[in-house]
């Protein structure tokens, strides 16, 4: 008896593991289908921006990180980076939702708060009423070079100028889906050439047993030590903050404001 029920066990959890690997396939086309990765840099209101997303290595499900950056109908550009708590077709689903209204209401001309105010309320009224999620939204305004930008409850930009990295004052907001009042706030920084900004899912920084301001202090430092202004120039950097076993997705925008000689040659 003891046998047999050792074998049915072996057999349930074979069954179990093949459903996740199920699961983690089609969560993965659906993230694919939603999420198309660009092939080479994007050129948007005269910034250069590179992106990456390397997905877990550890577990079976597929996560709910995600970005956008498109050029917007008067020429600004809008750049956005979230991450939905939760892992599995759930969590790519509500990527969906919240990726293409933010974007819909930017185009519509919503301001970056009132966006934030209307995806806290969208994912309040979801099938899962309790998810919640993290985001910064920005945008730069190519004219003036001013970039606007809000967040709920996420990690702020990193600004690289002059060989010396800071992060940007963080403007109150807290992450959507845990109030139904929330206050969300902008701030605004003017970049100039030559500027990199670097905006990023907390799976960037966070390791297992360290805080996350000592995480936010490496990127500080690799950020430094690993700048190159080049195509794939963001490939050193993941390499420095991403040793060993990834335990959750990593997105991350590479903006570059070009320099005045790389605008006279095409940049």
């Amino acid at each position: 008896r003891a046998e047999l029920a050792l074998v049915a066990s072996e057999r349930a959890m074979l069954t179990q593991h093949g459903a996740l690997r199920a699961e983690r396939a089609l969560a993965g086309r659906l993230q694919h289908a939603l999420l198309p990765l660009p092939d080479k840099p994007l050129r948007l209101a005269g910034l250069r921006v590179e992106v990456a997303y390397l997905p877990a290595q550890a577990g079976v499900q597929v996560g709910g990180d995600w970005f956008s950056a498109i050029e917007l109908p008067d020429g600004d550009a809008l750049l956005v980076v979230g991450d939905v708590a939760g892992h599995g077709v759930g969590a790519v689903a509500t990527m969906a939702q919240l990726r293409f209204t933010a974007k819909g209401m930017v185009i519509t001309g919503s301001s970056l708060t009132g966006a934030l105010g209307r995806l806290n309320t969208l994912l309040l009224h979801s099938r899962d009423s309790h998810g919640t999620a993290t985001l910064v939204l920005a945008r730069y305004h190519a004219r003036e070079r001013r970039l606007e930008w809000a967040q709920a409850g996420h990690p702020p930009p990193l600004l690289l100028r002059d060989g010396r990295a800071r992060f940007l004052d963080r403007p109150r907001g807290v992450l959507l889906g845990a109030s139904n009042r929330p206050v969300f706030e902008e701030e605004e920084c003017l970049l100039r050439p030559g500027d990199r900004l670097l905006l990023y899912t907390d799976g960037l920084v966070e390791r297992p047993g360290e805080g996350i301001d000592r995480g936010l202090e490496r990127l500080a430092e690799a950020a430094v030590t690993h700048h190159r202004d080049e195509p794939s120039s963001l490939d050193p950097l993941l390499t420095a903050m991403l040793q060993g076993e990834r335990r959750d997705d990593v997105c991350v925008l590479d903006v570059r404001v070009p320099t005045e000689t790389s605008d006279a040659g095409g940049e």
